[in-house]
């Protein structure tokens, strides 16, 4: 009989779970009104423009019910919930200007690292701001433009006011509103026509401070013919009571672009992740989204692309994990609207310990949509007879000319495979992480190699049950 695997606690293998001491310069206190959201904006030194955008939020969200479908959110109150938390630093170029207890804290999640080996630019936040950012100087003189949002508001404002809420608008939904009421952090891309980025930027999002929210802010702009990968990564560690990430990401790929939007979040399974992504895609222009989503205790993730120009592309592949004490509740949106668009949807989940996974698919295809071709897959894995995984589509299409598939499938480990991999000489959990990685192998392999293994390592984690 094989030995029993030790529990995860027991190797301390599970870095993402590390606390730094909720140390700040400063914290705001909790709840939302209109002193805490000017307050923000005077830390941040604003424009007037921007608070003008904060206040209007701020009343859209005031005015806007929570959904009355997907996951129970009663358990979020905005009163019990810290919106800005600024470390005991300001934005650094180098590593070894970051305070130690920050930098060792992205030392062990491998930042550094990575950005040394096969990054062209990384950026860092920690609770509520950018605590380090660079770029590789031949982008810098390329025209290429990498920073954090809150210096790109005041280096670039007319390029940022031309974009911002351009994508996503404040009136989407009532987290989006939120978000722009209280946003801080971020990143801003811009990549000048014709230009291809050989090398990845990332941007990694960190909260450490309990009881709190990050609200970054992330804007891309890939202009004519040019192409770029972006990697975004997300963790924080557990805590008994409710944070929140309410995001927001907007993407804009001009004609003949191409954007790779990469992302692994890892949050903690006290966390609500109510973020927000959107895509436009102009003519000939292409996205791909590549996620995937463990942690955090609720998820509401469903990013979108909007194919506005003739023969656009976008491509989704997900996969999502939920263990016991989750209900992730994720999927993708699709608009056609110019001639011979094309999306493409790849998603798998996995659910384990009564865990409860959901995709939601919604698809439109517009009166203009001349030829359109949209396809949808999605399979669920259920590990035990406690979880449970669903597939919600809907589609809307109107133009006779689209072509549309659909295709769910929802089941558990084959027993055959279990007992085909057992009789090889493999224990049975071995066996079970063994299935559930080839599951998942279609996703691994479109992202990079450290984030392959990374989420291998995740899944790894959640089998021996050291789940945060």
């Amino acid at each position: 009989m094989a030995n029993k695997k030790p529990n995860i606690k027991d190797i301390n293998t599970n870095i993402y779970d590390i606390k730094d001491m909720d140390s700040f310069s400063y914290k705001m206190k909790k709840g939302l009104d209109e002193k805490i959201v000017k307050e923000i904006s005077k830390q941040k030194n604003e424009p007037s423009w921007m608070l003008d955008i904060r206040l209007k939020a701020l009343k859209t969200y005031e005015k806007l019910p929570l959904p009355t479908w997907g996951p129970d959110l009663s358990e979020l109150d905005m009163q019990n919930i810290s919106t800005y938390v600024k470390p005991k630093t300001d934005m650094k170029a180098t590593w070894d200007d970051v305070p130690d207890t920050i930098k060792n804290t992205f030392d062990r999640l491998g930042i550094p690292k990575a950005e040394r080996e096969y990054l062209a630019g990384v950026g860092a936040q920690y609770d509520s701001e950018v605590v380090y950012h660079s770029i590789k100087k031949e982008l810098i003189e390329q025209g290429v433009i990498y920073t954090d949002i809150d210096t790109a508001i005041k280096e670039y404002p007319d390029l940022v006011q031309e974009y911002f809420s351009k994508c996503v608008p404040i009136f989407d939904h009532k987290f989006i509103a939120l978000h722009y009421a209280v946003f801080s952090g971020g990143s801003f891309v811009y990549v000048p026509k014709g230009k291809h980025l050989e090398m990845p930027l990332q941007s990694y999002f960190r909260l450490n401070s309990p009881e709190s929210g990050q609200f970054e802010h992330t804007l891309i702009i890939v202009d004519e013919g040019a192409s770029l990968h972006f990697i975004e990564g997300c963790s924080a560690p557990k805590y008994s009571k409710v944070n929140l990430h309410a995001g927001c990401v907007e993407l804009f790929v001009k004609k003949g672009g191409y954007l790779r939007y990469s992302t692994i979040e890892n949050w903690s399974k006290n966390m609500l992740n109510l973020n927000t992504k959107k895509a436009i895609i102009e003519e000939d222009g292409e996205v791909t989204w590549v996620s995937g989503s463990f942690g955090s205790k609720i998820s509401m993730l469903y990013p979108m692309s909007i194919l506005k120009g003739d023969n656009s592309k976008t491509e989704f592949t997900g996969i999502s994990f939920a263990g016991a004490g989750q209900n992730l509740d994720n999927g993708f949106k699709a608009v056609h609207i110019g001639k011979n668009t094309k999306s493409v949807v790849n998603a798998k989940s996995i659910s384990k310990s009564g865990g409860i996974s959901t995709f939601r698919s919604n698809i439109k295809i517009l009166e203009g949509a001349e030829n359109a071709k949209c396809s949808v897959g999605c399979d669920g894995l259920m590990l035990d007879s406690l979880s449970k995984s669903d597939t919600i589509p809907t589609s809307e299409i109107k133009n006779f000319s689209a072509t549309f598939s659909h295709e769910a499938k929802v089941g558990k480990i084959s027993e055959q495979a279990l007992f085909y991999l057992m009789s090889r000489g493999l224990s049975e959990d071995d066996a079970k992480e063994l299935i559930i990685k080839g599951f998942a192998d279609p996703i691994s392999k479109e992202l990079p190699m450290e984030y392959a293994v990374e989420m291998n390592r995740l899944i790894s984690l959640e089998m021996e049950g050291g789940a945060k």
